[in-house]
């Protein structure tokens, strides 16, 4: 730990203290909407030049000074700054802050954002600046970014800073998993799709072979979250589905094994991939900053797993109703996002808090979903019988 608490990886690039302090910033008001604020922020300099960062923030209305939890919210690829995110968690009675990690202002739509002149490095992931120095790169400025948008919105008097949390989308859900091993002052992180290991099976492998063994490994040991992940000590909510075609399910089950805290798992039969309402919007996400930040009840617990040649259970307890439970397995093999998942009820014991099935011949990969009351999904980690 570094002085000011904050989490220190071993080497990492981000040693400049500055991030840890709420950085200068300008209202841009004819680009706000109502209560919620456009500014630009102080980033780090890029090409030798300062540089800004566009964003959107929001105070709930009747927001109680010192008490207001906030959510810092870290768009993916496409994306940028979005008001609506920001509206959905004040909403909720959260402050919220959106910026864009590109150097661009936001747009209304998808990939269709203008950069600005004091922006720093066009993303996603930066593979083509690997030759730059290290603090000229995408994944350093992305990060940053994150970490100055908390900075700041913990520094806004409405705003308990002791009661916030990151999530991200895609990239973004990259970016959580290595702002969350760095700044220890997030409370929770939930990651959505993005996980680390991406030199494993990921979609970025061709990216990799085209840049070279030794430009790949240098990518790799320093922007890879697995890097950073040992270093989180926060809870995490892991949200993906099963056929995600950026962040394979091994990669994700390597990356959730990682930090050094409660984890708990939401994985849906092929979720799609996006922003909007499959990234945004998860209902999961929402009651576990509520439970994390706001005393309201957790969602499921997986407490254990057992296999017995065909038969396999998981424990749990939940303070709200399980209503269903469902096995999911699938008998392909090979590439992650190519594989056909079946679902099949499983029988569900409330008074052991336990469920259980019988495994279809021919299983490669199971795992099983609890849906509460709530509609809120939890997952037990996914077993390979057969890679």
């Amino acid at each position: 730990m570094s002085a000011d608490g904050t989490a220190q990886c071993p080497s990492s690039p981000w040693t400049d203290g500055a991030l840890w302090h709420p950085p200068r910033y300008e209202e841009v008001p004819e680009m706000g909407e109502g209560d919620i604020h456009a500014i630009f922020y102080e980033s780090q300099p890029w090409e030798g030049r300062p540089t800004r960062v566009f964003a959107y923030y929001g105070i709930p209305v009747h927001a109680v000074k010192g008490r207001t939890p906030a959510m810092v919210l870290v768009h993916g690829g496409g994306g940028s700054a979005f008001i609506r995110w920001v509206r959905l968690w004040m909403d909720r009675g959260y402050a919220a802050i959106a910026m864009d990690t590109c150097g661009c202002i936001s747009s209304s739509g998808f990939m269709d954002h203008p950069r600005h002149e004091a922006g720093g490095p066009p993303g996603w992931g930066g593979f083509d600046q690997i030759d730059q120095p290290w603090f000229d790169q995408w994944t350093y400025h992305a990060v940053s970014d994150v970490i100055l948008a908390h900075s700041l919105i913990r520094s806004f008097p409405a705003v308990n800073p002791e009661k916030i949390g990151v999530t991200g989308i895609s990239w973004g859900g990259y970016l959580t998993c290595i702002a969350a091993g760095l700044d220890s002052r997030f409370k929770f992180a939930a990651p959505v799709y993005g996980c680390g290991f991406l030199g494993d099976n990921s979609t970025w492998l061709d990216q990799f072979k085209t840049m070279g063994t030794e430009r790949a490994r240098r990518w790799l040991n320093i922007w890879d979250p697995s890097r950073y992940l040992p270093f989180a000590h926060m809870p995490f909510l892991w949200v993906t589905g099963t056929n995600d075609f950026a962040y394979p399910m091994d990669s994700l089950q390597q990356s959730y094994r990682l930090p050094r805290n409660d984890r708990t798992l939401c994985v849906r039969v092929r979720m799609p991939h996006g922003h909007g309402i499959p990234g945004e919007n998860p209902e999961e996400i929402r009651v576990f900053a509520d439970s994390m930040l706001a005393d309201g009840p957790r969602l499921a617990r997986i407490t254990g797993t057992r296999r017995q040649r065909a038969r396999v259970e998981a424990f749990y307890d939940s303070p709200v109703a399980i209503v269903r439970a469902e096995l999911n397995y699938t008998c392909d093999r090979g590439k992650w996002m190519d594989r056909s998942w079946a679902t099949v009820p499983a029988v569900l014991d409330h008074a052991a808090g336990r469920v259980w099935a019988e495994l279809p011949a021919g299983v490669s990969v199971y795992y099983f979903n609890l849906v509460d009351a709530r509609d809120c999904v939890v997952s037990s980690e996914h077993e390979m019988l057969d890679a």
